[in-house]
């Protein structure tokens, strides 16, 4: 594991979906449980791990995670259990009038999920303060797309379950 990640939302989503103490009955990416609970190890693995969570100071990107899950959700409590470790760096990230994450002129033609910008901008800010970090994701193909803009600016990435997205990416691009 790396040292820092920005986690996006999906990773939690489909985690929390194949906990296997709590499962929670939401429609989750991918639907296959196999690859779901290759979600949740990875999210377990990183919350034993000494790997930091990255969140931007606003908490856009926290306010995601709780619009989508509940409380006692597993992904929200991967998220607990970094904040009350200390485990979390919080970085500026700005925004615009409508609340989507700033992103440098190259970017932003190439960002086309306005959602996702937060989590392009804080991975952008980590790289600058801590010379490091990545966005980590498991059921969102668009992260494939814009993977080679992305390493140009020191935006890292890693596919929880790469081969299922690499594939379902390459079906969306025969379409």
């Amino acid at each position: 594991m790396r040292a820092r990640y920005v986690v996006d939302t999906n990773v939690l989503i489909a985690a929390s979906a194949a906990d296997p103490v709590h499962p929670k009955d939401i429609d989750a990416t991918p639907a296959d449980p196999t690859l779901r609970r290759r979600v949740w190890e990875w999210l377990s693995a990183f919350e034993q791990s000494d790997s930091r969570l990255v969140l931007d100071g606003a908490g856009k990107i926290f306010e995601e995670y709780e619009r989508k899950l509940g409380f006692n959700d597993f992904g929200i409590q991967v998220v607990m259990h970094k904040f009350s470790t200390a485990a979390a760096d919080f970085v500026a990230v700005d925004f615009d009038a409508d609340g989507h994450g700033v992103l440098p002129e190259a970017l932003s033609p190439v960002i086309h999920d306005t959602a996702d910008r937060k989590m392009v901008a804080a991975a952008l800010e980590v790289h600058a303060s801590y010379g490091e970090g990545c966005v980590a994701f498991a059921g969102d193909t668009d992260w494939h797309d814009w993977e080679v803009d992305l390493a140009r600016h020191h935006v890292l990435l890693e596919p929880i379950i790469e081969e299922w997205s690499r594939k379902k990416h390459a079906e969306k691009q025969h379409r």
